[in-house]
């Protein structure tokens, strides 16, 4: 079966522009909150995000990468070993609302391992959680966004890819049937 076509061009550019504005309304200026991408997928979200925030006028928005694969409750149980990508946090998180961007929220482990993580950057005063899809079905774990892109109800056997295209800007959220994981 081929890939169901979920966003794409301008109904994708609406929804970001929706996630950036429903940023705004929450944290103003930002000079109390701070923008974490979880790696590897969500960090191309909250870039995106975060041009988006620059040109409504949000100069000041602090933009982190968390990798959390050590911390992944699942880190020493799969049969091939997980690989980590880059951690970069120019900053402490002490006190400070963040608001963790990720693409897809599935089972809520990539989640739950990124909270534990976050504290080697101190205690925030808050966590949000932004996702461009919410697999609303499939989660392991009690854990809820604050803001979403899109809700999709699919079965454990689909999976959502996200594609970025920044040389042509043609990105891309497609329901694929027939493989696990999301």
């Amino acid at each position: 079966m081929s890939p169901r076509m979920l966003l794409r061009g301008e109904a994708l550019h609406f929804t970001l522009e929706r996630l950036a504005h429903h940023l705004i309304e929450n944290h103003g200026d930002f000079s109390n909150s701070l923008l974490v991408g979880l790696q590897p997928r969500g960090a191309d979200l909250a870039r995106a995000l975060v041009q988006r925030l620059n040109a409504a006028g949000c100069t000041q928005v602090e933009l982190g990468f968390l990798d959390s694969t050590y911390y992944r409750d699942d880190f020493r149980r799969r049969d091939e070993p997980l690989s980590a990508n880059k951690t970069d946090m120019p900053f402490l998180v002490e006190g400070k609302r963040v608001v963790f961007i990720d693409d897809v929220l599935y089972t809520g482990r990539s989640v739950r391992s990124a909270m534990d993580a976050i504290h080697a950057y101190g205690r925030p005063s808050e966590i949000e959680l932004l996702v461009l899809i919410d697999r609303r079905l499939s989660r392991h774990l009690p854990i809820q966004p604050n803001y979403v892109g899109k809700t999709v109800d699919v079965v454990s056997t689909e999976r959502i890819r996200v594609h970025w295209s920044p040389e042509d800007g043609d990105h891309t959220v497609e329901l694929i049937s027939g493989t696990a994981h999301g």
